[in-house]
């Protein structure tokens, strides 16, 4: 290491600019491609939960304890990952999903809720990490590359996004191809199934090790490693608290509870009473794959369309649309039918929610990411809490609750957060308006001061 930093300033100017880019494309596909080979494993079997493991409800109220406890570990993870650093923190949240994939082999209630449990904690920092992670090399590829911020979170978003959403479609093809035979309900099938989930995800875990160590904090001018634990916590605490008190957060709160409601809704309500219905247990595997492929190419689109908040505005605008769009459908018209048109609709409709999804997930990270440059983790912490939050009581309630009474809920849901969010996005549009005008004001304002400096300055000499 040493003789490298001694060697790197006699490079001098001939290639600063093109090491720091190839480094940043490089770290963003490792990530993408880590996240990928780990969630196509987990999407796939949290989308089996409800229907293989049906006894006492074992499947649903597992995945509940999941992302309750991923609720209350979001409230810490921003000090976690602080303290362990991102690379680190992302490395030690796969264990989580390894562990439960595992547990799916003998799922008990002595090993699914413990699995769950620590599951939520791996989440809690996996995510946070990956959002500070990605915004951290976002800004330094734009700082060194002279590029448009905003342009550059966007990409990166819609690049990572993409890849994740991807892992809905190859997850659920594998399953779908090795239940097909009629095999989901046999103990050799399943455990073929997540031996394979289980290979995929240490692959993952092995490629998240060749990430690029990122000092996040010394770009924020904070101390990591001279400041103790208590008030590392107690400054992140104050950080999270703070943020509530922030009007931009309080504003994008129920679009963060929104988009945490309308993927459980997917992953249980859909899955379950829409699909399962029409094509079956081995369908759903077939339904969730278009859902993930259409969720990855929003995603990319999305990303490469996003540079700031206007475009994010509209993006939200046609996503919001298009999943108000299928709860109509199914609250209003929808009936199971038989044939062809049996199968196209809940695909058809698969489609759709995954727009909405890809559409969700890159615009809410840009926009944080754009929002609160100075306290990614706080953030990024704030968004976990309410999506996992919102996720957990959908887990808990689906047993409970009819589908007409939840597509009521998710049209309120998606009216309040969408006209929340319209509020946020005016209000900064007239904050930079306001700030616009006012620079033009103070030009004008001194130019007529130094005109009256001079009148002064020649009647003196006059006189």
């Amino acid at each position: 290491m040493d003789s490298h930093d001694e060697e790197s300033p006699l490079v001098a100017d001939s290639s600063p600019v093109q090491t720091p880019k190839q480094n940043h494309a490089r770290d963003v596909h490792i990530l993408s491609s880590a996240f990928l080979l780990i969630f196509l494993a987990y999407g796939a079997a949290q989308n089996l939960e409800s229907t293989l493991n049906t006894e006492e409800d074992l499947g649903t109220t597992s995945l509940g304890i999941l992302y309750l406890s991923f609720t209350f570990f979001s409230l810490v993870a921003s000090v976690v990952v602080r303290r362990l650093g991102t690379k680190n923190a992302l490395v030690l949240g796969t264990t989580g999903y390894w562990l439960f994939i595992a547990a799916n082999l003998k799922p008990t209630w002595y090993t699914m809720v413990p699995a769950s449990v620590y599951l939520g904690f791996s989440a809690s920092i996996i995510w946070v990490g990956q959002g500070t992670y990605l915004t951290s090399t976002a800004r330094s590829h734009a700082k060194d590359c002279n590029l448009h911020e905003g342009t550059v979170i966007g990409n990166f978003n819609g690049e990572f996004w993409g890849m994740f959403a991807s892992n809905q479609f190859v997850g659920n093809l594998i399953s779908l191809a090795m239940l097909s035979d009629g095999t989901e309900g046999s103990t050799s099938g399943t455990t073929l199934l997540f031996v394979v989930f289980l290979c995929s995800m240490t692959l993952g875990t092995i490629l998240m090790c060749f990430l690029t160590k990122r000092n996040h904090n010394a770009e924020d001018g904070t101390q990591d490693s001279s400041v103790g634990v208590y008030s590392t916590v107690v400054s992140l605490s104050k950080s999270l608290v703070t943020l509530l008190f922030d009007a931009r957060m309080l504003l994008t709160i129920p679009l963060i509870a929104y988009s945490g409601l309308q993927q459980a809704f997917v992953w249980a309500e859909f899955t379950k009473d829409i699909v399962t219905p029409a094509l079956g247990v081995s369908g759903v595997g077939g339904a969730m794959a278009v859902y993930g492929a259409f969720d990855a190419i929003c995603s990319l689109a999305a990303g490469r369309l996003t540079s700031g908040l206007t475009s994010i505005t509209l993006i939200v605008s046609g996503g919001a649309l298009i999943q108000a769009v299928v709860f109509l459908w199914l609250l209003l018209i929808y009936r199971l039918t038989s044939g062809v048109l049996g199968i196209m609709y809940p695909l058809l409709m698969a489609a759709m929610l995954g727009i909405g999804d890809g559409v969700f997930n890159t615009q809410l990270n840009a926009l944080l990411g754009i929002l609160f440059k100075h306290d990614t983790e706080g953030a990024f912490a704030q968004l976990k809490v309410w999506q996992s939050g919102s996720i957990a009581v959908v887990f808990f309630v689906s047993p409970y609750i009819s589908l007409k009474a939840m597509l009521v809920v998710m049209l309120a849901a998606l009216c309040l957060s969408y006209a929340g969010f319209l509020l946020l996005t005016l209000k900064k549009k007239k904050k930079n308006y306001k700030h616009k005008c006012l620079v033009p004001f103070c030009s004008i304002t001194e130019v007529v001061h130094r005109l009256v400096e001079v009148e002064v300055i020649n009647n003196t000499l006059l006189l």
